[in-house]
């Protein structure tokens, strides 16, 4: 059969890992395979491309997604839809594996209640996706995050300084809870999270008065202005403060090992999925296990991270 598979939303590590394990088992069971450009976008305009083993060859280590990505907001209007599905018909292909996240996940709904072949493969940094305890991608953010973290203890220590580091997430506090573990924050603030602006501003004073050196603050974008917060934070505690957002870097870099090992598995099972006839459907890892779950069952659904909150209580 013809399969192709593309990458949507915001490119993750590990990325191109998946895509070369989806390509190599798929030419391994003797399928042809495909490849559409820009994601969605890419899929409307027929940008498809045939892929051989050759043509992922060395993108294992690789960062971001050699396919391209896009974010199609008109992709939830049917007819929309139709024309995407009448593209990849007309090339013969008769299944797509879609990487991404949620968003990418409900394109990949959308054609599968259209009666078109679809398996899902979380990648996005924000481990967001509910069914999974890992997404691709996560791993390789959370070690940048938690190497900056590390150096910029060093700078604080250095001055007695609070510093306040934003990360991304967006509705998802996955990237700060952990990295705020790991780099042994003070604080951690999250959608799950949220912590009152005034009793923080009264415990770092209470630090500075104890003359401690250095405090850590982790919070998820587009909680707050973490720039005027760190003012605040000086004026109202004595703690001098200062505030690094990290942006884009954390999408960035060579995947680490857990996401290539994580891709790769996470790749071949959908191509094997396919070949069992399962559709709308999306691959995850439990326990060390791959499983899939429907789609539908996945969407907008939140994770759990009760356990590691209460951990967070205990070691502040």
């Amino acid at each position: 059969m013809k399969i192709a598979v593309l990458t949507s939303g915001g490119d993750a590590p590990g990325m191109n890992a998946a895509i070369r394990a989806v390509v190599r088992t798929g030419i391994g069971f003797g399928h042809e395979m495909f490849g559409v450009l820009d994601g969605f976008q890419g899929l409307l305009e027929d940008r498809i491309i045939p892929l051989t083993s050759k043509d992922v060859s060395g993108m294992l280590s690789m960062g971001g997604t050699k396919l391209g990505t896009s974010r199609v907001s008109e992709f939830k209007e049917v007819p929309v839809q139709k024309v995407a599905i009448d593209n990849l018909q007309g090339r013969g292909i008769e299944a797509l594996i879609v990487i991404g996240g949620d968003g990418s996940y409900r394109g990949a709904l959308a054609l599968h209640n259209l009666d078109f072949q679809t398996i899902g493969i979380p990648g996005t940094i924000d481990n967001d996706v509910y069914g999974t305890d890992f997404t691709i991608g996560f791993h390789t953010a959370l070690n940048t995050i938690v190497e900056a973290i590390d150096k910029l203890r060093d700078t604080s220590s250095s001055h007695r300084r609070c510093s306040i580091i934003e990360v991304m997430g967006r509705s998802s506090g996955d990237l700060a809870l952990y990295a705020g573990i790991c780099g042994g924050a003070e604080f951690i603030i999250t959608p799950e999270n949220p912590i009152n602006k005034d009793k923080l501003i009264s415990t770092l004073k209470k630090h500075n008065e104890e003359g401690r050196r250095h405090a850590i603050i982790v919070v998820t974008e587009q909680q707050f202005d973490v720039h005027k917060l760190a003012a605040e934070i000086t004026i109202k505690s004595g703690f001098s403060s200062r505030a690094t957002v990290l942006g884009y870097i954390q999408r960035g870099g060579t995947p680490v090992a857990e996401d290539r090992i994580l891709a790769s598995r996470m790749g071949a099972y959908a191509v094997e999925k396919i070949q069992e006839g399962l559709s709308g459907h999306c691959i995850g890892i439990k326990d060390d296990k791959l499983v899939s779950s429907p789609l539908e069952d996945i969407v907008n659904h939140p994770k759990e991270r009760a356990e590691l909150y209460n951990l967070v209580k205990k070691l502040s």
